[in-house]
């Protein structure tokens, strides 16, 4: 999970980028299974990535992607603060096709 804070003015500009790159990960990349992207109401600027990976070195092998250097390298004078909480999954659940004809 990364919490971000991202500079206002420039919020438009960083949502395009990390759609791009979170796009580009889910297509290339069989370890990456998930992204979930959440502003806050009060803050827009304010930010969290729910990220899903298939392992630790799924993980690892998606932070060395020339896809994901572009990004960090793109989006760094954005952010104004970042944090990474490594995080275990308790429980999981969703609907499944509810409508099927």
């Amino acid at each position: 999970m990364a919490k971000i804070k991202v500079d206002p003015k420039q919020l438009d500009l960083y949502k395009s980028l990390l759609n791009e790159q979170m796009l580009t990960a889910i297509k290339l990349e069989p370890g990456v299974l998930s992204y979930t992207v959440v502003a806050d109401k009060k803050d827009a600027s304010s930010i969290t990535i729910f990220e899903v990976y298939a392992n630790q070195e799924a993980y690892q092998s998606h932070i060395l992607t020339a896809h994901f250097k572009k990004y960090k390298e793109a989006v760094k004078d954005m952010v104004l603060s970042l944090e990474l909480i490594d995080v275990d999954l308790i429980i999981k659940t969703k609907k499944e096709n509810m409508y099927q004809i």
